[in-house]
């Protein structure tokens, strides 16, 4: 199950999932046309709910598991931006940010916990950033729901470590997707100028991560933060 799973870095999970043999289920918010457009590329089965809603997420679950039976593996991909410096953030802006990026990871985990516990087997992926290590100007929401996400996961890893369920967080840096490709050309350009590597990351290169992850074979890998930003950040 990968939320925020029909674009961006979503959309290559979902497809990498399915290539490595998962029964994927991808989860969206809004967007019906794109949800449409990439089931029918992909052959993978939408669903539609906030992550944002602890009610909606447990009915949504219960529907996945429901037609394609229980969820052994999660990716919490979902997250918005609603970016302004402090001074300008106006309450609601806080709030949106905190409830899609950082609620949902209670939201989309706490209905699914017990289930994994009882089987003893589940992968719980996390996507955090580089501004959850770093900080970023113009975004203390941002940065700070993610670098929560990063505290949620090692929290939770050593909760359920003994119960066979592995709890990881990849922070992606910048990649090319709808969202980054919409930065101004000269914005854009003077990000690549700080990242090593001389050029964005490919969403395709995130989900190889989460396939890497997800694999019964990562089991002595938990509680683990996995950077991926072309050392535009080298966390220690």
């Amino acid at each position: 199950m990968v939320t925020g799973g029909t674009r961006g870095i979503g959309h290559a999970i979902s497809v990498e999932l399915k290539a490595a043999g998962y029964t994927v289920a991808a989860i969206y918010a809004g967007n019906d046309a794109a949800a449409e457009a990439f089931s029918k590329e992909t052959g993978i089965r939408t669903y539609k709910w906030d992550v944002g809603d602890y009610d909606a997420c447990v009915a949504g679950i219960a529907k996945v598991e429901a037609d394609l039976g229980p969820v052994d593996v999660v990716v919490n991909n979902a997250g918005i931006t609603r970016d302004a410096t402090l001074h300008k953030m106006t309450p609601q802006q806080w709030r949106d940010v905190m409830r899609v990026d950082l609620d949902s990871m209670f939201n989309m985990c706490q209905p699914l916990i017990e289930g994994m516990r009882e089987r003893g087997y589940g992968r719980i992926i996390n996507i955090s950033s580089i501004n959850g290590q770093k900080g970023q100007m113009g975004q203390t929401n941002y940065s700070a729901a993610k670098a929560g996400v990063i505290g949620f996961t090692k929290a939770l890893a050593q909760e359920v470590a003994k119960k066979g369920i592995t709890v990881n967080v990849i922070a992606p840096g910048y990649i090319d997707t709808e969202m980054v490709a919409a930065v101004p050309p000269k914005v854009l350009e003077s990000i690549i100028a700080t990242i090593p590597v001389g050029r964005l990351g490919k969403a395709e290169e995130i989900a190889h991560c989460v396939v890497f992850l997800a694999d019964e074979k990562a089991a002595f890998i938990t509680g683990a933060t996995f950077t991926a930003n072309g050392a535009q950040y080298i966390a220690g």
